[in-house]
Parts: structure tokens; C-alpha cells; sequence
């Protein structure tokens, strides 16, 4: 890409540039040709910008024809790719495949569901070639169609691990972004296994804009996203992230010391200067207490147990993902 940059530099030569749009999919067999066609309404906008474009599908495991319907398009449109998963590897996992697969100087990441438009695209393509971003990014100002019990919980998220952690992490960020080659470059660098993208975008800095859009309804079809999935996900965030929940852990134990230890004194002076006649008083309280610092104990040791999990799984070094198939 340098190359041809400095050559088009130096003898005027007009070549033209590339954008690589990634689309993750698992089982979205019903929306795969409305997106082809909601996407192919900015076709005469990149042409007369002088860009050339591409489209990756990724399919993750999809146990419905997804890859077929892409197969489909791609004897239509010989600018379509598929790369097709031998099991379901996460969205992480497509969208990491997507930008290792993508040749284009500006890349885009979508979801092919309808819920990022992409008419939203010449806007983010104008500001990264015309404004001097380096990426633009897409953030729902509203969860309309949410159960408010997940926009909650959502929300709450977004409050806790932005005070965890120096790596701001925005409300409502969706993964619809389009980056310039720099960018994309910087993400492919972290290669570690545990992804959470929203942070790794964060992270690695460079100049963002970001655009705000009301919550669009899926086209077609129910959301993969379970309430558990989701929860599972915000962990992984905040541990990928953030220290702050060892500290957390360290902090409880001091403090249950400290209180251990003035319960020490006060039981040592009460037996001293009263006794106890009774040796059944307070044993319902006692029981109380040693139930909850227990629980303190295990859930502090549960911490420390993710923390390791998430290192076994990056030391045994296995592919984040296993091509199947590729078109």
C-alpha cells in the first residue's frame, strides 16, 4: 500500500483505493441479501470517490445456509469473500478473521443484520479521508426495542468498567466502525486470544470521531446475544481490561483481618472482665459471620480463578479461530 501510494505520488497516477467491508455472520440466513442490497445503495458513492470495494463474509459456524446464500452472491459479485468456521468461534473470532483477511486501505466491520446502516458509510468514509480521523465509530443514543431489564443491566455495565479501567470504553459503542490502514494495523498487533474489541479499540488510541444513530430493529430473525452470553462478555471486558477486581479481592481480605482481629480483642476483654456463663449465647451471629466471610473468601477466590483461567488459555497459544472453508 506504500508503494503504491508514493508511486501514484510521484508520477500522478490515479489508483484507485480499497475498502474492505467485514460482516460476521452466524445463522442470518434471512438477512444476508437485504444487506447486500441496502449496502450496494453507496455503490455510486465509492465509484465516484475512487474506491474499490470488497465484502468478507465471516461466517461463524452457522448451522443454517448463510454460506450457501453468500456462495450464492458470489457468482454474482466477484468482489464477495466467504471464510467459513469449522464450529461456532465467537463474534470476537469473526470480526478478528475478518480484519487478519482484509487488503483494503480502509476497512469497515458491520453487522449484517441491519441494525448498523450502512448508509451511515460515506459519512464515516468522508470523515477518516477528508477530517483527518483515523477511525469513525457508531454509538446508539437510545435501546429502543431492548428489554429494559438488559438496557439496565447495559447501562451498568458501561458505568462500572469505565471506572475500572483508563481505556474509555462508550456507552452504546457499537462494533459498526470504519478505520484507515493504520488503525486496522495497530488491532491486528494485540493478538491476544481473550478479545474484547470495544477495549482493544480504546486502547489503541489514534484520532476517533464518533457517530450517534437512533437503535434500529433487527430485519429479520431473533438476536444470538442471551442475557448469559451478554453477561459473560462484560466479565471478559473487564477482566481483559482491568486489575481493578484483584484489588478489590486484597482489599476485603485486609479489611476481614482488621475485623477478625478486633473481634480477637473484644472476645479476649469481655472474657476477662464478664465471662460468658452461657456457652450457646451468640453462637446464631457466629454462624452468620463465619457464612459470610466465607463467601467473601470464595468469591475473592473465584476472582483470582478467572484471572488465572484467562492466562492458561492465552500461555496454551491455540488459533483463535479454524478455517473451514474460504472462498
Amino acid at each position: 500500500m506504500r508503494i503504491f501510494a508514493l508511486f501514484k505520488h510521484f508520477k500522478g497516477i490515479d489508483l484507485m483505493s480499497l475498502l474492505s467491508v467485514i460482516v460476521p455472520c452466524y445463522n442470518e440466513q434471512d438477512n444476508i441479501f437485504d444487506f447486500y442490497d441496502e449496502l450496494m445503495k453507496n455503490e455510486s458513492f465509492f465509484k465516484g470517490a475512487g474506491v474499490e470495494t470488497e465484502l468478507i463474509f465471516v461466517d461463524d459456524g452457522s448451522t443454517d445456509d448463510t454460506a450457501a446464500r453468500v456462495k450464492e452472491l458470489a457468482t454474482r459479485d466477484r468482489r464477495i469473500h466467504l471464510v467459513s468456521f469449522s464450529r461456532n468461534f465467537g463474534k470476537e473470532a469473526g470480526m478478528y478473521a475478518g480484519l487478519k483477511k482484509a487488503k483494503g486501505d480502509y476497512v469497515a466491520i458491520m453487522d449484517c443484520d441491519l441494525q448498523d446502516p450502512p448508509a451511515l458509510l460515506p459519512q464515516m468514509y468522508k470523515a477518516v479521508t477528508e477530517e483527518g480521523y483515523d477511525s469513525v465509530a457508531t454509538r446508539r443514543v437510545d435501546r429502543k426495542g431492548e428489554p429494559p431489564i438488559r438496557s439496565f443491566f447495559a447501562r451498568a455495565f458501561y458505568r462500572i468498567i469505565n471506572k475500572m479501567t483508563k481505556t474509555e470504553i462508550v456507552d452504546g459503542a457499537r462494533d459498526f466502525r470504519l478505520m484507515n490502514r493504520k488503525f486496522v494495523d495497530a488491532v491486528l498487533s494485540m493478538e491476544e486470544y481473550n478479545r474484547f474489541s470495544k477495549g482493544i479499540f480504546g486502547w489503541v488510541g489514534f484520532k476517533n470521531k464518533w457517530l450517534e444513530f437512533e437503535n434500529v430493529e433487527r430485519k429479520k430473525g431473533e438476536t444470538k446475544w442471551s442475557f448469559w452470553k451478554l453477561f459473560i462478555y462484560a466479565l471478559d471486558g473487564i477482566m481483559a481490561f482491568s486489575t481493578a477486581p484483584l484489588a478489590m479481592a486484597s482489599i476485603l481480605g485486609v479489611f476481614f483481618c482488621l475485623v477478625a482481629f478486633v473481634f480477637i480483642v473484644v472476645i479476649i476483654i469481655r472474657q476477662w472482665t464478664v465471662g460468658d456463663p452461657n456457652n450457646t449465647v451468640g453462637w446464631a451471629s457466629m454462624a452468620c459471620i463465619v457464612l459470610f466471610v466465607s463467601g467473601v473468601q470464595l468469591f475473592s477466590l473465584g476472582i483470582v480463578g478467572q484471572y488465572l483461567s484467562k492466562t492458561y488459555l492465552e500461555v496454551k497459544k491455540r488459533p483463535l479461530y479454524i478455517v473451514k472453508e474460504e472462498l
